[in-house]
């Protein structure tokens, strides 16, 4: 599906279904375009292509999803080629990553490509209308309205990664060190949310140099939109700084936790060592006099078999009593 917006002196002036021929129209008057495409088939991009000149190679690259951020430029087509990667959480705080791909051109038009799962560019259109003191600076302002979202989205979803990631410090020093309690299911906890701070920052990471390369492009970052740009590569410098720091925090408590889990091994090693070497001395005794030798005076004794239990217990009470002193029980 592909759904055209004209804009005439910043305004909306028109949105509707792709119609060649009325885009051609809107070409001949110079009118800035933006043609939201959305899960398009071979033909629909075969027509952009048609229609806008797209080079091949970044008709390519829009067929296969899953690419790295990237910016590719076309000067014999006069346009560029984005790949940007927006960030978010689902309600299960699972990752979510809604690529999107970008063509604009010299010629005041841009062309955002989505699939599932959609990156949600309502936001942005408000702003094309809310901010028109940019609109002359051409199609560089709209790009930089889409991408200053991308990477807003990227300081939210880092600030959820961040609470989740304090929850998960909270219970591992709330975590029992003898009996483990609280401990349920916190390993694969953090192994899930170390696992998408991984991916959010082989994600995002890359965005910086597209936004650095951006900056390098006179044609379509004008001085005007320069400190803008500016603003976006901060913003994804510092979410990426930021989310460092959240695997890190989330290192740090995966090793206290594997400590607790050691230490907890070494006190149920300590426990049963000491009640074997309790049982180990009347086991000792009574396998002494197991042993049915004819010659044992202690067997015609009539009180033999209370002294042997005695020994037994005395010996179980004091070994109890030693390894309780240095709590070991």
């Amino acid at each position: 599906m592909i759904t055209s917006r004209v804009y005439r002196d910043g305004e909306l002036e028109a949105e509707t279904p792709f119609d060649r021929a009325s885009i051609e129209a809107v070409r001949s008057e110079g009118l800035r375009m933006w043609l939201d495409v959305i899960e398009p088939t071979d033909e629909e991009l075969e027509t952009l292509r048609d229609v806008f000149g797209l080079h091949e190679l970044a008709i390519e690259d829009s067929r296969n999803w899953g690419q790295r951020a990237k910016v590719e430029f076309y000067p014999e087509a006069g346009h560029l080629f984005l790949v940007a990667h927006g960030l978010g959480l689902d309600e299960d705080d699972e990752l979510i990553d809604s690529e999107v791909h970008l063509f604009a051109g010299r010629q005041l038009f841009l062309i955002t490509v989505r699939r599932e799962p959609l990156f949600d560019f309502a936001r942005v259109q408000e702003r094309v209308w809310s901010e028109p003191g940019l609109d002359g600076e051409g199609m560089g302002f709209q790009l930089y309205l889409l991408l200053d979202e991308i990477v807003d989205r990227y300081l939210d979803t880092v600030e959820r990664l961040e609470d989740l990631s304090d929850d998960i410090e909270e219970r591992v020093s709330d975590d029992d060190p003898v009996t483990g309690a609280g401990a349920s299911g916190l390993a694969e906890d953090i192994f899930r949310l170390r696992r998408a701070t991984v991916r959010f920052r082989r994600l995002a990471a890359p965005t910086r140099e597209v936004v650095d390369l951006l900056m390098e492009s006179p044609g379509l970052v004008t001085p005007a939109l320069v400190p803008y740009y500016r603003d976006v590569l901060d913003h994804v410098i510092r979410g990426t700084e930021l989310i460092d720091n959240v695997r890190d925090l989330l290192t740090s408590a995966r090793e206290l936790q594997l400590a607790q889990v050691s230490n907890r091994l070494n006190v149920v090693m300590k426990q049963v060592t000491s009640w074997a070497a309790i049982i180990l001395l009347p086991t000792l005794i009574a396998g002494i006099y197991g042993m049915n030798f004819r010659h044992m005076p202690e067997l015609s004794w009539k009180v033999g078999y209370p002294i042997a239990l005695g020994i037994m217990g005395l010996s179980a009470f004091v070994l109890y009593r030693v390894f309780k002193r240095r709590d070991w029980l």
